[in-house]
């Protein structure tokens, strides 16, 4: 693999990943986070064109030793790039869900993308990828400005940092594929018909969790799924012409049940509003390096006489005081429960 070509990393962030499709070209689509992989979660999420899985990289592939699922080669049905650059895996996992899916409106830029590769060799096509200056500009465009953090390297590098890498869950022709950009191609999980691939992609990444230290919690999942606002407009407009209906026939105050439902979906709409209002405020911060300003900030607090060495002492002794109290909880609980307690790193 080469290396990362002026590709930079970007964080495993749904806002972010929202974003980057939204300013590819693509429409109607957005990602959402997801921290269960149950039928119920699934279902509120429904269309869910496909599942993006971050896990920490352990050198080799931790299911390729006994995963089953045949990789198949040369399949004109299926779009798949390998990864031929270093830190792209977030938005190629992204590009794998978009240009295998049959629904989504990819707009004009990955539209001719897709015709231009498709009789591309797998390689060839991460190239293309990688060579796009479009889909560089967006995905760069999305890199935090801090000069302090680490870029992700080559898998294959010796550092010792943990590395993480990004893969795709998708259906394709009715069946459940899995897209690894470091693989030789893709694999092919069975006969998944219709939403039934939901069920089926669940064990397939609980299992391959399971085949981590038990204090490996380090993973994330997302979903690529219809544009929540106009899912929530359309079952809107849907209730409200039941409703008309039903008035109609039997008066102005039919319906209840048809007026609370309408009523909480108009509040997921403004809660959606609120949500994208966000991300769009994280994203502007994302790209603000703060580095100066906190230079100009420190150096304003040391001219003043004994301002910055007076706060730093502030902060030791708060620091202690947060620690020791944090022992003394820690402590309690294991008395409470009548044992001790393991350390456990937390990440987000």
């Amino acid at each position: 693999m080469a290396d990362s070509g002026n590709w930079c990393l970007i964080e495993s962030d749904p806002g972010v990943f929202t974003g980057l499709i939204k300013d590819i070209g693509v429409s109607g689509v957005q990602v959402e986070e997801i921290y269960s992989i149950d039928k119920e979660t699934l279902e509120d999420l429904k269309p869910v064109h496909g599942l993006i899985f971050l896990f920490k990289w352990q050198g080799r592939d931790p299911a390729s030793a006994t995963n089953q699922a045949p990789i198949e080669h040369d399949n004109p049905d299926v779009f798949f790039a390998q990864q031929v650059i270093q830190n792209a895996c977030a938005t190629q996992a992204i590009l794998s869900v978009l240009l295998n899916s049959r629904t989504i409106e990819l707009g004009e830029e990955l539209t001719n993308f897709k015709g231009f590769v498709s009789d591309f060799p797998a390689e060839l096509k991460g190239h293309a990828i990688s060579n796009s200056d479009v889909i560089r500009a967006v995905h760069n465009s999305f890199s935090r400005s801090d000069p302090f953090i680490n870029e992700m390297n080559d898998p294959t590098s010796k550092e010792k940092e943990d590395l993480f890498h990004f893969i795709a869950y998708t259906p394709i022709n009715g069946c459940l594929y899995e897209l690894d950009g470091l693989q030789e191609g893709p694999r092919n999980h069975g006969p998944a018909p219709g939403d039934s691939w939901l069920e089926k992609v669940g064990p397939i990444i609980q299992e391959r969790m399971a085949r981590y230290e038990g204090g490996e919690i380090r993973f994330n999942l997302m979903a690529v799924v219809d544009d929540r606002i106009k899912v929530y407009q359309e079952k809107v407009a849907a209730y409200e012409s039941q409703l008309k209906a039903l008035q109609e026939k039997e008066g102005a105050e039919a319906g209840a049940w048809l007026k609370g439902e309408i009523e909480n979906l108009q509040g997921d709409i403004t809660k959606e509003e609120a949500k994208r209002e966000k991300q769009a405020r994280e994203n502007k911060l994302r790209r603000h390096n703060f580095i100066p300003l906190i230079y100009e900030i420190l150096k304003g607090l040391a001219q003043e006489e004994g301002k910055l060495e007076g706060l730093i002492e502030e902060g030791r002794t708060r620091a202690k005081a947060e620690a020791e109290n944090a022992k003394q909880r820690k402590a309690a609980a294991a008395a409470a429960s009548g044992g001790g307690s393991d350390d456990v790193d937390m990440y987000e």
